[in-house]
C-alpha cells in the first residue's frame, strides 16, 4: 500500500469514527437514517454535479447498476448499524461490526478479485484480524442477554460492510465509476429507497429532526467524506489491504465509546491496540 493510500485509510478511520459517535447518540431508526441520507445528497449534490463536468466519465448501465445495489446494500448496513446502536453499547457493536467486514472482505478480494497479498502484508491482516479479536472476544463470550440482539445485528451489518466493500471495489476498480460520483449516488439511492418507509412516519421525522439535528448534519458531513476517501485509495491499491487497515477506526470508536459514553469493559475492549498498530505497520511496508 502507498504512503497516500494509507493516509487517506487513516483519515477516513478516525472520521468515520466520529460520525459512528453521532450515530450512537442519536440512535433514531428509519426516519433519522433517511434525514441524513437526503443531507448527504444534497450537500454533496455540487461536487458529484462538479465530478461529471469536470471528469467527463463514461459511465453505462452497468455502472448505474451497480450503484444501484450498492445503494441497497448500504441501506441495510445503515439499519442494522443503527439496531445495534438502539440495542447496546458503541464500544460492543461498532467492534463486532466493523471486525467481521474486514475478515469477509480481505477473503473476497483474495478469492474472487484475484488479489493476491504480500508475505508481509497477509501477515499484517492476520495480526490486524488478532487485533480486532482481541478487541471483541471477551465482549462477546461475556455478552448479557440484553446484549444479544447487539452481537447480531453487529454481524449482520459486517456480512454487509463485506459485500458493499467489494461492489464498490470493482466499481470504482473495473468499471471506472469515479469514487465522488459512487459514493453519492449510493447516499441518494439509500434516500430513495427509504423514503416510502419513512414517510409512513412523518411525526419519527420531526421528533428526530427536533432532537438530533446537529447529530444528522454531522453524520450527512462525514460519513460521505470517510468513504470517499476509503473509495479514492481503492482505486490505486487491493481492497485485501485497505479493507482491513481502516479497522483503527475500531480502536477510535471503542475509546470514544467507553470514554465519551461511559460505556464499560473499557479495558477488554482497548487489549488489541498493540496489535493493530503494529498491523498498520505491516500493512504500509506491504
Amino acid at each position: 500500500m502507498s504512503a497516500i493510500a494509507l493516509m487517506l485509510v487513516l483519515a477516513a478511520a478516525v472520521t468515520h469514527a466520529l460520525w459512528n459517535y453521532l450515530a450512537k447518540r442519536a440512535s433514531g431508526g428509519t426516519p433519522f437514517v433517511w434525514m441524513f441520507a437526503g443531507l448527504a445528497s444534497a450537500f454533496y449534490f455540487p461536487v458529484a454535479m462538479t465530478t461529471i463536468v469536470v471528469q467527463k466519465p463514461s459511465l453505462g448501465l452497468v455502472n448505474l447498476l451497480m450503484v444501484l445495489v450498492s445503494a441497497a446494500v448500504h441501506s441495510a448496513y445503515f439499519l442494522l448499524l443503527d439496531l445495534a446502536y438502539r440495542t447496546g453499547d458503541m464500544s460492543l457493536a461498532y467492534p463486532i461490526a466493523r471486525g467481521t467486514g474486514p475478515l469477509l472482505s480481505a477473503a473476497a478480494g483474495v478469492l474472487f478479485l484475484g488479489e493476491k497479498p504480500s508475505l508481509v502484508a497477509g501477515a499484517g491482516i492476520a495480526l490486524m484480524i488478532t487485533g480486532i479479536y482481541l478487541i471483541t472476544g471477551k465482549a462477546t463470550s461475556q455478552a448479557e442477554p440484553r446484549d444479544k440482539n447487539t452481537v447480531l445485528y453487529a454481524l449482520l451489518c459486517g456480512g454487509t460492510i463485506a459485500l458493499y466493500t467489494v461492489l464498490d471495489k470493482i466499481s470504482v476498480g473495473r468499471l471506472g465509476t469515479p469514487p465522488l460520483l459512487l459514493d453519492w449516488g449510493t447516499n441518494f439511492g439509500r434516500f430513495l429507497i427509504l423514503t416510502p418507509a419513512a414517510l409512513r412516519n412523518v411525526s419519527g421525522i420531526k421528533e428526530e429532526w427536533k432532537l438530533h439535528r446537529k447529530e444528522a448534519l454531522g453524520v450527512a458531513l462525514l460519513s460521505p467524506f470517510a468513504y470517499i476517501l476509503v473509495l479514492t485509495a481503492m482505486a490505486t491499491a487491493p481492497v485485501s489491504y485497505i479493507a482491513p487497515a481502516r479497522e483503527i477506526s475500531i480502536l477510535i470508536g471503542t475509546i470514544m465509546g467507553t470514554r465519551l459514553l461511559s460505556e464499560q469493559q473499557a479495558k477488554a475492549r482497548i487489549t488489541g491496540t498493540a496489535a493493530m498498530v503494529v498491523a498498520l505497520i505491516a500493512l504500509a511496508l506491504g
